[in-house]
């Protein structure tokens, strides 16, 4: 628990940063499977990878809270 309260204590912008950090941890889970390296090695960079992507997008979502997303999401809208 003390880890939740650590994460909701940081700021609205640190928390849009670590939320999008997902984005390229996304994108490279997937890309790395155009290497050319055995598939034992791809399966383990995707899970490496796609384990990142996941931990960023629900660390930066218990950062931002809801009414941090909530305030995101607005602004998106707006633009």
């Amino acid at each position: 628990m003390k880890i939740k309260e650590w994460l909701q204590s940081l700021s609205f912008r640190t928390g849009v940063i670590v939320l999008m950090c997902c984005i390229p941890f996304y994108i490279l889970s997937f890309a790395q499977m155009l290497l050319p390296i055995s598939a034992t090695i791809k399966g383990v960079l995707w899970a490496v990878l796609f384990g990142l992507a996941k931990t960023c997008q629900y660390g930066g979502l218990t950062i931002l809270g809801v009414e941090g997303y909530k305030r995101l999401r607005n602004k998106f809208r707006k633009q």
